[in-house]
């Protein structure tokens, strides 16, 4: 029977077989999260008897997505692990996931749900190549004023982190108040979330005021974003005072050329990420500050540029804290970090 790769104190095996006179050339394990310490063979499988196998030394974290490149004499494939039946979703397509002892899933997913129901709007934004699409999760009448929490990237995180179900869950549980959840679509998401001012004025100008013509919003609303995603949240904050009252920012892509030269040719928006992010560390409090929440994962590139940017953002006066969590840059390790960080971030922001 398949089972995941064998797992010690301190390492994980993984292997292929590929009999004892090998049909591949080689074999190399595609780990989602940064190993900086590994060499750059570290990766590569060693054929032995009937097998290639590769012995990692265990990084810092309770769950680790994989594939494996396959290189043939012509040509190279990425497979998920054909001996581990365990798969983690992602924007990109399925991986291979290793949970390591003492992991646990949420509890919430499998918690009681009060119902809602959707509400799908397009805004034109002339600002933009694109409309904005959105789709509204509301437990309620949407005339009832309500709080608000707009994502980016929202498709995704529902789809693939299960947000509104997290919201339905601790509403159920009281831990939340009734509320409402704007899944914003990306667009051109490189373009739009890279520090763009035309996008965070069609924010302030186009989205915000469909949304409340929609749907009624009390109190102050939060804004929620991963990577990329996280980023442009900040940046519309800090740009447009009055937009957003709270923010949640998961592995945000605070970006700079000391901390991640090797985004710079990788990236085609990350001469302008760079100088965004400079200014924000160099420059003195905006014109408002909000509560903050940071999530990151230990395994991950982002973790020194989110270190640094809390460090700068609680300078300027954010009541900003950085959760640094055993997981790596991937849909599930941000829906893990949601409770507490973000249900705590919510009931502050909305008084609950």
């Amino acid at each position: 029977m398949d089972s995941p790769p064998p797992v010690s104190a301190d390492s994980v095996t993984f292997r292929l077989p590929d009999g004892d006179e090998p049909t591949l050339d080689g074999v190399r394990l595609l780990p989602a999260l940064s190993l900086p310490d590994l060499p750059d063979d570290g990766l590569e499988f060693g054929h032995d008897g009937d097998d290639w196998r590769l012995t990692l030394p265990r990084p810092p974290v309770l769950r680790m997505e994989y594939k494996i490149q396959l290189r043939h004499a012509d040509a190279m494939e990425e497979i998920c692990d054909p001996a581990n039946p365990l798969r983690a979703p992602g924007a990109f397509g399925d991986k291979s996931v290793l949970e390591f002892p003492g992991y646990t899933a949420p509890k919430w997913l499998d918690a009681k749900r009060v119902d809602g129901e959707l509400v799908d709007l397009t805004v034109p934004a002339p600002l933009l190549d694109h409309a904005v699409e959105v789709r509204v999760w509301t437990p309620e009448d949407p005339a009832e004023p309500l709080p608000l929490l707009v994502a980016h990237d929202g498709p995704e995180y529902d789809r693939l982190a299960g947000l509104t179900g997290f919201v339905a869950a601790l509403i159920a549980d009281g831990r939340l108040p009734r509320c409402r959840v704007a899944l914003l679509a990306p667009g051109a998401r490189d373009d739009n979330y890279s520090a763009n001012p035309r996008y965070a004025a069609t924010l302030h100008q186009r989205v915000l005021p469909a949304l409340r013509e929609a749907v009624a919003v009390s109190g102050p609303v939060a804004g929620m974003g991963a990577s990329l995603g996280g980023l442009a949240m900040l940046h519309a904050q800090r740009a447009l005072p009055g937009l957003f009252g709270g923010l949640f920012l998961q592995s945000a892509s605070f970006l700079t050329r000391e901390l991640d030269p090797q985004e710079d040719g990788r990236f085609s928006r990350f001469a302008q990420v760079n100088a965004y992010v400079q200014r924000v560390l160099t420059e003195g409090a905006p014109a408002e500050t909000v509560p903050t929440a940071l999530t990151c994962g230990l395994a991950e590139e982002n973790l020194e540029n989110n270190r640094q940017m809390a460090a700068a953002l609680a300078r300027q006066g954010y009541a900003a804290r950085l959760v640094e969590v055993p997981d790596a840059h991937n849909y599930v390790g941000w829906r893990d970090s949601f409770d507490p960080a973000l249900a705590e971030l919510l009931r502050d922001l909305w008084e609950v």
